[in-house]
């Protein structure tokens, strides 16, 4: 096992241990945004096991854009396990995130090139260079991710500057 996945097995062993003793709704919204904040730093093919741990038994996962849902942690791995072969020159850039004691929203911007069909109702051809803002809305019940939604707007990377030339401002225009 490397070192970077012993790092996040024991920090994901100590936010579900925390769980338990949450008492105030400072602590709990504390809580929620640690939770996702793990989860985007497991959210990769080495260390997406500890990703799931932080979903409860039922967990929803969707993307409406893209007319999908999953339901459970172990169909929600298997997802991320297809996108993860998806991409290739991808960058992840936080834009903000807030939160409250059973609820996070998270805008940032996703940059790479589909390399693969494995994006289940992806909008855009394999070999598409992509920016893609994300809207995540995650809701947390007993300390656990209980339902994440991904809000996505997916553009062609050569499209970014007509749209600029539309007098359109986007955060992820360069």
């Amino acid at each position: 096992m490397t070192l970077l996945l012993e790092e996040a097995r024991s920090r994901v062993d100590e936010l579900l241990a925390r769980r338990q003793s949450l008492r105030t709704v400072e602590e709990k919204t504390q809580h929620a945004l640690d939770l996702v904040q793990m989860h985007f730093e497991c959210e990769n093919p080495e260390r997406i096991d500890e990703a799931i741990r932080l979903y409860t038994d039922d967990a929803h996962w969707e993307a409406p854009t893209r007319r999908i849902s999953y339901q459970g942690p172990q169909r929600i791995k298997q997802m991320y396990l297809r996108l993860f072969a998806s991409f290739e020159e991808f960058s992840w850039d936080p834009v903000e995130r807030w939160g409250t004691s059973d609820r996070v929203f998270d805008d940032s911007i996703f940059r790479g090139r589909i390399i693969s069909d494995g994006i289940e109702g992806c909008p855009l051809p394999v070999g598409s260079l992509v920016h893609i803002r994300l809207i995540h809305k995650f809701e947390i019940t007993d300390g656990l991710i209980s339902n994440e939604t991904g809000y996505e707007a997916w553009l062609k990377a050569e499209d970014l500057n007509e749209v600029a030339r539309a007098g359109h401002t986007f955060a992820y225009a360069e």
